[in-house]
């Protein structure tokens, strides 16, 4: 699949950080695997990655932290 955005690069496997913010809320998470353009940098994460992450987010706030950076945990 050619990038989305540049249209001139081919996607490859690899990893990407991903910024999530709700309200108050802040976090990176690092480590994610993705698909990324090597032309322009862009990332694309598959549908249960996205779950994941989204999990993951949810995980966290419910410590009671507002922000901060993670590691990928992928718990499927």
């Amino acid at each position: 699949m050619n990038c989305l955005i540049c249209r001139q690069a081919e996607l490859v496997g690899g990893l990407t950080s991903v910024q999530l913010e709700r309200n108050e809320m802040q976090f990176v998470i690092k480590h994610v695997p993705a698909r990324v353009c090597p032309g322009c940098g862009e990332a694309y994460v598959e549908e249960q990655v996205a779950e994941a992450l989204l999990l993951q987010a949810f995980e966290i706030s419910e410590t009671g932290v507002l922000d901060g950076v993670f590691e990928y945990n992928n718990l499927s």
